[in-house]
Formats: structure tokens, C-alpha cells, sequence
């Protein structure tokens, strides 16, 4: 069994950061958020939700003196360049930080406006952010998005039901200073693991599966895990040890996700 790498780089922003990254948002503790980062799980989402354990665990990591070993994802959905500014330098005030690794403009379908590229950069003039992520759901506006003067990492949906990715993004991204591509909803909002959901006769995924799924793609560099309690972390971080999937079980999970794919209505 081969595992997954301690360490990748994350495209052109030269981060180096841990294939799996933590979404703090839906419950994790303190204790947990800081068992992950022992584990090298270092690229953190303190997003829309900005929930205390994570805000506790960064404080602590940032007070040991290990500040230069996280990297922290502030997120803004805000279309004004003034709201995401204000986002921002509350998120640092609150972590008790002079900087954002990451600002993470947040659903754009399209290009942003000007006014919110242009206050994006001027926070990192200033210091207060060093590299800018944008998200969407569109997946042919990550081409335009790559595109973008100053945007090193995309952040796009992708799983074993939704590989459009695969034929919409990939293929049409420059070969050489490429950005940093993370992936997040790597469950399916949780679909890929229900028996319920499942074909006749499949067992769900495990919550491990779903995350090897991504990072058995070479094209993905980081994979987002939300746990929301500690047994969903150990499973989160069991795909570290686990490895790249099997060509069976590539075969299996695309099937799978198929299926499920074609029975819901929503986010297809």
C-alpha cells in the first residue's frame, strides 16, 4: 500500500500544504482541529461558518510559535469590495493574526467585478492577505478564472458523481504555472456515504473512499474534509495511510456515483 504524500505543492501559489485540508465549519473541536494538524493536515478553511474550534485551534498553533507551519483560508461571498475587506480584517482580528494566508472569494460563476479584484489586491499590498482562491459552481468559469492576474488557487466541486471537472477544466488549463486546485463537497453532501442512496446490492462509500477518489487525481492537489466530530476525522485521515485507489475500485466509485448522480435533481 502506498500513502498519500506528507507534502504537496499547491500550483503556482508555491504553498506547500498537506493533500487533505480541514473546513472548520460543521462542529470540529479544538482538540481534534489540532490532532489534524499534527498529522500534517495544515491548509485550513475557516470559512463562511467561523466556528470556535477552529478559531480556538489556530490561536493555540499561533501562540506555540508555529504560525509559519498553517496555512489559513479566510472566505468572503460579499459582490462589495468594502464588505470584503471588513470580512477579512474581522476573520484576523478574531484569530488574533496580522495576515491570511489565503483570501477565498466565495461562488463566482463569473469573473468578479473589478471593484472586488482591485480591494483583493490591495489587501495583499498591505500585507493582509498573501495569495487570493476564488470558488464557483460553473465549472467552464474556472478557465476564466485561472486566467485572472493574481488568482493562484481554484477551489471547485468534485466527487465521484460530479467529474465534469475532468472534461470542463482540466484539459483547458495551461500545462505549466498552473494554479492550485482544491476540491471540496468531496461526499456529495454526505450522498456517496448513505446506504439509501446507494444502487441495488452496493455498499456506500466510507468517507475515506470519497476522499481518495479526489486525490487518486493527479490533477487535484488538496482535498477538503468537514468533519463534524472526532470519528469523522480518524476516517477522514485514514485515506491518508490508505493511498491512491485501485483501478477496480475507480471503476466501482465512478459507477456508483453515477447512480447516484442520475437520482437527485439537486446539483447536478
Amino acid at each position: 500500500m502506498t500513502a498519500f504524500p506528507d507534502r504537496v505543492r499547491l500550483g503556482r501559489s508555491g504553498l506547500e500544504v498537506g493533500p487533505l485540508g480541514l473546513a472548520g465549519g460543521y462542529g470540529i473541536g479544538e482538540r481534534a482541529a489540532r490532532q489534524a494538524f499534527e498529522r500534517g493536515v495544515n491548509y485550513w478553511y475557516h470559512g463562511s461558518r467561523r466556528c470556535p474550534g477552529m478559531a480556538s485551534a489556530i490561536r493555540e498553533i499561533v501562540a506555540a510559535g508555529r504560525r509559519d507551519e498553517l496555512v489559513v483560508v479566510l472566505q468572503s461571498y460579499s459582490r462589495s469590495g468594502w464588505w470584503v475587506e471588513r470580512s477579512l480584517t474581522r476573520g484576523l482580528r478574531d484569530l488574533g493574526l496580522d495576515h491570511a494566508d489565503v483570501l477565498l472569494l466565495g461562488w463566482y460563476n463569473r469573473r468578479p467585478a473589478e471593484r472586488v479584484l482591485e480591494r483583493a489586491e490591495r489587501l495583499r499590498a498591505k500585507g493582509l492577505v498573501r495569495h487570493l482562491a476564488i470558488s464557483g459552481h460553473r465549472r467552464p468559469a474556472f478557465v476564466e478564472h485561472a486566467a485572472v492576474p493574481g488568482i493562484d488557487i481554484l477551489h471547485i466541486r468534485y466527487n465521484a458523481a460530479h467529474t465534469g471537472a475532468e472534461q470542463d477544466v482540466f484539459p483547458h488549463l495551461a500545462k505549466d504555472n498552473r494554479p492550485g486546485i482544491v476540491a471540496y463537497t468531496a461526499t456529495r453532501w454526505g450522498h456517496l456515504l448513505k446506504a439509501s442512496k446507494m444502487p441495488p446490492g452496493e455498499a456506500p462509500l466510507r468517507g475515506r473512499d470519497a476522499y481518495r477518489f479526489v486525490l487518486s487525481n493527479p490533477d487535484f492537489n488538496v482535498c477538503l474534509t468537514g468533519p463534524a466530530d472526532d470519528a469523522q476525522l480518524d476516517e477522514a485521515l485514514s485515506a491518508l495511510d490508505e493511498g491512491p485507489l485501485s483501478a477496480e475500485e475507480d471503476a466501482r466509485f465512478r459507477a456508483i456515483g453515477q447512480y447516484v448522480r442520475s437520482k437527485s435533481l439537486i446539483g447536478r
